[in-house]
């Protein structure tokens, strides 16, 4: 992940989580996705049946903050950003999953809370997954 020029984060094998906020989240939410996030079973085991999790594998995770991911588009051209959380409520609460996850035994990266971050991904699999707490 690089930001400005420089780069701030860098995982090999791993998770790349990016964390939306909405209204009604709160500690308790951002640690019940840190768990889940932690537990889920989605890397191959020895016959490359998902049956492994990211610690299993020894993996780290990156985490971003993306508000984008609470745009409404159903009506208009322009998404709305109205169901995600202002940064005030965010930030600390992003912060919060990425804390659970270090907790839990994850080696974590983070990007830069509402910075302009160019982020590249080699999804190997591909599998991306949708999680809500």
């Amino acid at each position: 992940m690089v930001v400005a020029g420089e780069t701030i984060a860098t995982i090999g094998v791993g998770l790349l989580v990016f964390v939306g906020v909405t209204h009604g989240d709160d500690d308790e939410t951002a640690r019940a996705l840190a768990a889940k996030v932690w537990n889920l079973r989605i890397f191959g085991d020895a016959t490359g049946r998902m049956d492994r999790a990211v610690g299993d594998v020894g993996g780290s995770l990156c985490v971003v903050s993306q508000f984008t991911l609470y745009a409404d588009t159903t009506r208009g051209r322009r998404p709305s950003w109205a169901a995600a959380a202002p940064g005030v409520i965010a930030e600390p609460l992003v912060e919060a999953f990425a804390a659970s996850l270090r907790q839990l035994g994850g080696l974590v990266e983070t990007g830069i809370f509402a910075a302009d971050m160019a982020v590249e991904l080699v999804n190997d699999g591909p599998v991306t997954v949708l999680l809500e707490a």
